[in-house]
């Protein structure tokens, strides 16, 4: 009777308890393992009697956990959260047992050597060379202890990064601040205020309750107009999970960071590579290591002597409002009234302009135009909580994706926006499966009758996590290894959602998506005008903090040293050193909250963001060549590059869309760093 165990289109959310977890997840793995053995004890090595069986029985394990994973996500108690960690040791167990197999490899090796290979599928070859490169990726070279060492090393690796994102995730819910009135609250817009006193009456508390959710995170650090409150934020906001902060010591993530570290560049070396690093770039777009560190100084020395002049000015700003020396907790306060006084635009203000029904309405009328397909709600819907809607994408009356959409921020529900699997697309004989997608963000919830209200920035979250979406419900792939977001190289991943993003600077784009709540009226021309003009606004200083986040992330990887490692701060504060204008106080511990690249995907990868961010920009100048809206545009799109997955190399299929290799002249030009 276990839910997990049984045969689903989509997951039973409202069936799962914690005490299914672990004995459904280690069932499914025997049954991967047994169908492994059987395959390779049968000896055909064909793609119907090899490849598609192993991919059925693992698509069945990862239909199982994928809606565990994402309860944990979105929904976490301590009960699913050790249910979930408990299936971890189990589930790298399997990755490195398959990974390391040799008799599965050397029939995978086998059947791409064969007379028969030639006869697959562009898609099916593809699955075979990446599955070969995958095994010796995982060390199906190694003997002896070093098989038994790199096994172990995957299994911490593991249970390291799952506490890292815990203790993320804890450390951001044990820091808040009440307030029995608004006395220190004074600037802060009404809209976040409704959300403290929301926050502050769920824990039976009255007035006003100040938290490390996001949003209210940013209200605060950009509206607030008490010095001192923002201090208080920002330390506690830049201390989480560290040795500093109010909460010092206590869900410190910095021994994880260094155990990491130390196995991570282990684990290449076991590997045959100098630096986790280049074990990273084994499967990425970038040739090496020396491509991505110049592309990042390249793209730091273009964007400095802007930021030198933005920061100049905002100096010169706060000077003349009595403020002479500027804080680390001051920057974002004291942009926000530049921005306000510059483009005359208030964040806040332009709320009532957004409101997620128009805003999701318009999204799904620029896509559905440019992509060729409609979106509509599914009311009857299995959900994981109430504040969760299920949407169906139908093409010519035939659906052909689904996603479950989670926009609001509330306890155990990790920060920030993101897209994940929830179904593939793919042919398991004759019935074809859809793809489903999760996509989550954390908003502010509606007020009363009201309802959400979304800043222009949550508009491009949401954008880009549909963008994301798109790439994989958008999918014609029908090989479950390159179908949707499967087999694309991390740091082309970003195309798509990066790319969605353009239209929220467009006018073409914003009168879909914006008019307000009680009246209806469109944004005003004006309104509208500020709110492209303000897009460049501080591009040179938001470019460079990317690139140290990059940076940081890629040098701790390609230069550690494992006789004497570098502290990760001091790396850190080297970086900055190079390329930061914005100065960071002496108990800033951004590293330990850092999950892109500890408890994400994301490790010696973070400059993906910018490298896609090129590529994006200039695939969108192609609609600015011809059209904006332009459906033919948007078909060559899809068929290039949303439907393709990773069934080819993305280069190609860049060249195939755009007609040549990409630029970075609108990249430059989009954000207002052109010479």
């Amino acid at each position: 009777m276990n839910p997990l165990l049984q045969s689903h289109t989509l997951p039973p959310f409202s069936a799962i308890r914690p005490e299914h977890i672990e004995p459904a997840i280690k069932t499914l793995i025997d049954q991967v393992k047994a169908v492994v053995n059987q395959v390779v004890e049968h000896g055909e090595n064909q793609w119907d009697t090899l490849v598609a069986p192993i991919e059925q029985a693992q698509e069945r394990l990862s239909e199982a956990f994928s809606p565990v994973s994402h309860m944990k996500g979105v929904c976490d108690t301590p009960a699913l959260r050790d249910a979930y960690n408990a299936c971890l040791p189990m589930l790298s167990e399997l990755s490195t047992w398959m990974g390391q197999h040799q008799e599965l490899y050397q029939a995978y090796k086998t059947l791409v050597g064969s007379d028969s290979f030639s006869g697959l599928t562009l898609a099916q070859q593809k699955v075979l060379t990446d599955a070969v490169r995958d095994f010796e990726l995982a060390g199906v070279g190694l003997s002896g202890e070093a098989r038994t060492r790199f096994g172990e090393i995957r299994a911490r690796l593991s249970e390291l990064s799952s506490g890292f994102g815990d203790a993320v995730l804890d450390a951001s819910q044990a820091w808040t601040l009440h307030f029995e009135n608004t006395n220190r609250l004074k600037g802060i817009p009404e809209t976040a205020l409704g959300m403290m006193a929301g926050l502050a009456q769920a824990k039976g508390l009255e007035g006003y309750l100040v938290t490390l959710d996001a949003p209210v995170m940013m209200a605060v650090m950009s509206f607030a107009e008490d010095a001192d409150l923002r201090a208080e934020v920002h330390q506690a906001w830049s201390t989480r999970a560290s040795d500093q902060g109010p909460n010092a010591g206590k869900f410190d993530n910095a021994p994880r960071i260094d155990e990491i570290l130390a196995l991570r560049h282990e684990m290449a070396s076991l590997l045959g590579f100098e630096d986790y690093a280049s074990l990273s770039l084994a499967t990425k777009m970038a040739r090496d290591n020396e491509q991505v560190l110049t592309f990042l100084e390249d793209l730091a020395a273009k964007a400095k002597p802007f930021a030198e002049k933005e920061v100049s000015k905002l100096k010169a700003f706060a000077a003349e409002r009595g403020h002479a020396q500027l804080e680390s907790w001051d920057y974002g306060y004291f942009s926000e009234r530049l921005k306000e006084t510059e483009f005359d635009i208030d964040q806040e203000a332009l709320r009532p302009w957004f409101p997620l029904p128009k805003v999701l309405n318009g999204l799904f009328s620029i896509t559905g135009e440019l992509f060729d397909f409609e979106v509509r709600e599914v009311k009857e819907a299995d959900l994981w909580h109430e504040e969760a809607s299920f949407w169906q994408i139908q093409r010519a009356g035939q659906t052909i994706g689904h996603f479950y959409l989670d926009l609001y921020a509330r306890e155990g529900k990790r920060g920030g926006a993101w897209m994940d699997v929830c179904r593939s697309r793919w042919l398991e004989g004759n019935q074809l499966h859809l793809p489903v997608a999760y996509l989550t963000c954390n908003f502010s919830r509606p007020v009363g009758d009201q309802p959400a209200l979304l800043t222009h920035d949550e508009v491009v979250t949401l954008f880009h996590e549909f963008g994301h979406g798109l790439h994989h419900m958008m999918t014609a792939q029908e090989t479950l290894g390159v179908s949707g977001i499967a087999g694309v190289p991390w740091d082309a991943v970003e195309l798509p959602s990066q790319f969605l993003e353009n239209w929220c600077y467009v006018p073409e784009g914003l009168a879909r998506m914006s008019g307000h709540f009680e009246s209806g009226q469109a944004l005003p021309p004006v309104e509208l005008e500020k709110l492209i003009a303000a897009r460049s606004f501080q591009a040179g200083m938001q470019t460079l903090r990317q690139v140290e986040f990059a940076l940081f992330d890629f040098e701790l990887h390609a230069h550690y040293d494992r006789g004497t490692p570098v502290p990760f701060m001091d790396v850190l504060n080297a970086v900055r050193a190079r390329v930061a204008v914005v100065p960071a106080p002496e108990y800033g511990r951004f590293p330990c909250a850092f999950s892109h690249i500890f408890a994400g995907g994301y490790a010696a990868g973070y400059y993906s963001y910018k490298w896609a961010e090129v590529l994006s920009a200039d695939a969108f100048s192609r609609f600015e060549e011809e059209g904006l809206m332009n459906s033919e545009t948007g078909q060559a799109f899809r068929q290039a590059i949303l439907e393709k997955g990773g069934s080819r190399d993305p280069m190609e299929l860049f060249i195939e869309f755009r007609g040549r290799e990409p630029r970075v002249d609108a990249l430059l030009r989009h954000n207002g760093l052109a010479a």
